[in-house]
């Protein structure tokens, strides 16, 4: 998705916890002493992705630019955004005379986060022979002024000036993962190697510019405190990611859900409307319809905030996700049924590749199944939002219900298979029409993964297959010879293969 001056993007911020009242924004466009172009480098990369229609190629390649800082010997950080799906990554020197392929050391997708160096170890030493890596800022308080940096295309860097006007958990790449981001008032202007850039606060590195609303001139921008964790935590080369409860939970403003909650009118509290199955929730015995009160004592509100010592009112996704570590024993206060309870839960992470519909499949070539003309594809996030800006509703209602229900279905399988699409071919006459199908059985066999749908044709050769689909309660039927015949041909006609289970 383009991001800052390749498309006017929108917030995907919650409207601001903390409002504040600083003084009107003084929004400066000046140029920087020499010394501060010591400290960062452009980031060019090439990034291609997987088409969503047809998984076995690749879309068109496009390329990015921008500008990161150095944060030690030879080590850079940027957004995760900018190495997502990056078949090359490339440091360029601010003046533009010395080039060095670079690698990724450490990523973090949900904190869209991502920590580079050198690929070459003498390209390495010839870049940053000159260079000074910034130091990091405190947080920042609500109201203070913060400088965007920006590099032209001739070398003259630029300083825009803004105020940090709120702050507050948030999503800014991946949806469902929310983190601590700073809301900054500033009035940019398009520059090279924009695509995200370093924010400063008296010489010292704030945060990373990830998304800019040029309309109401907002800047999100990752919060110190999230990238102070993200490089202690590559520091020893073994990068874990940041934890989390494994819930999902709804606000309880609502005076008949506090009813039937059993909630008193001066207790807060979220409701807890699904368990993730594995998480550290349901390891400590959390249950989908309890109430949680308080994270370690902090207490939530009605609303899903508690009382930050430094930054007022946020969410409390910051407790778990911000302010803990992997393996920290924390103390949950539940209301269950009207009754108070108290569980210890260990917290750990969730890795992608563990749940049932994956938010992101980045670096990572999707899995699917060509037979015969029909294309089954594994559900992931990302294949629901290749229906379109407005996927969400625009997605077919059973793709929908399972990924905002994976508990429903967690049971029945690893992965949800589905059938896309259907090329029209001989052994598909009549199924033309087919789409967005969940599979339920092949020839009889439950299919919980993609390897289990592969093997389950296989097992059933010079045969007429079965395929069960799930809601619709109907079977069709696919000629092995027929099929077979239609593959040959598919091969031979530019699919390089009919298959991928990894």
């Amino acid at each position: 998705m383009p991001r800052l001056f390749l498309a006017v993007l929108l917030l995907t911020a919650a409207a601001p916890a903390i409002a504040a009242e600083p003084p009107a924004p003084v929004a400066v466009t000046a140029a920087e002493p020499a010394d501060f172009k010591a400290s960062v480098v452009r980031l060019n990369t090439t990034v291609q992705t997987w088409s969503a229609g047809q998984p076995w190629e690749k879309a068109p390649p496009s390329s990015r630019r921008a500008l990161a800082a150095i944060v030690g010997p030879q080590q850079v950080i940027t957004t995760a955004e900018m190495v997502a799906d990056a078949t090359y990554l490339e440091f360029e020197s601010p003046d533009g005379t010395c080039f060095a392929p670079a690698k990724v050391l450490a990523v973090d997708y949900e904190a869209n986060l991502a920590l580079l160096g050198p690929a070459s170890a003498a390209d390495g030493a010839k870049l940053f022979a000159h260079t000074q890596p910034l130091a990091i800022a405190p947080p920042p308080a609500i109201g203070q002024a913060l400088d965007i940096y920006q590099i032209e295309d001739n070398g003259v860097a630029l300083r825009t000036s803004g105020n940090l006007q709120s702050i507050d958990v948030s999503s800014t790449f991946l949806p469902g993962h929310s983190f601590l981001t700073y809301q900054v008032k500033a009035s940019m202007q398009s520059a090279a190697s924009s695509y995200t850039v370093p924010v400063l606060q008296h010489g010292k590195l704030v945060g990373l510019l990830s998304s800019y609303n040029s309309k109401d001139q907002l800047c999100n921008v990752s919060a110190t405190d999230i990238v102070v964790r993200f490089l202690k935590a590559t520091s020893n080369g073994k990068y874990t990611g940041f934890p989390s409860l494994g819930v999902s939970v709804a606000t309880t403003e609502d005076p008949w859900l506090r009813q039937w909650l059993k909630l008193p009118d001066d207790q807060g509290g979220i409701y807890i409307s699904a368990v993730r199955k594995g998480g550290a929730a349901e390891a400590a015995g959390v249950r989908k319809g309890d109430v949680l009160l308080a994270f370690d004592a902090a207490a939530i509100d009605r609303r899903g905030y508690y009382q930050h010592a430094n930054y007022g009112n946020i969410g409390w996704g910051h407790l778990a996700r911000g302010e803990r570590c992997i393996g920290d024993v924390v103390t949950l206060s539940l209301m269950r049924e009207g009754s108070p309870l108290t569980v210890k839960a260990t917290l750990t992470r969730e890795e992608e590749h563990t749940r049932l519909v994956p938010n992101y499949t980045f670096d990572s070539a999707p899995n699917y199944l060509v037979k015969g003309g029909f294309i089954f594809q594994e559900l992931t996030l990302p294949m629901l939002q290749a229906f379109g800006e407005d996927w969400s509703s625009r997605a077919p209602l059973k793709l929908l219900d399972i990924y905002q229900n994976p508990e429903k279905y967690q049971d029945r399988a690893e992965r949800i298979l589905f059938l896309s699409a259907v090329i029209p071919t001989p052994a598909t006459v009549g199924y033309e029409g087919l789409r967005n199908l969940v599979v339920r059985k092949v020839n009889g066999k439950d299919i919980r993964n993609m390897r289990s749908l592969i093997d389950a044709f296989k097992a059933n050769l010079n045969a007429l297959h079965s395929i069960e689909f799930d809601d619709e309660q109907f079977t069709i039927y696919l000629d092995e010879a027929s099929s077979s015949t239609v593959d040959a041909q598919l091969l031979q006609r530019g699919i390089p293969r009919l298959s991928r289970a990894e």
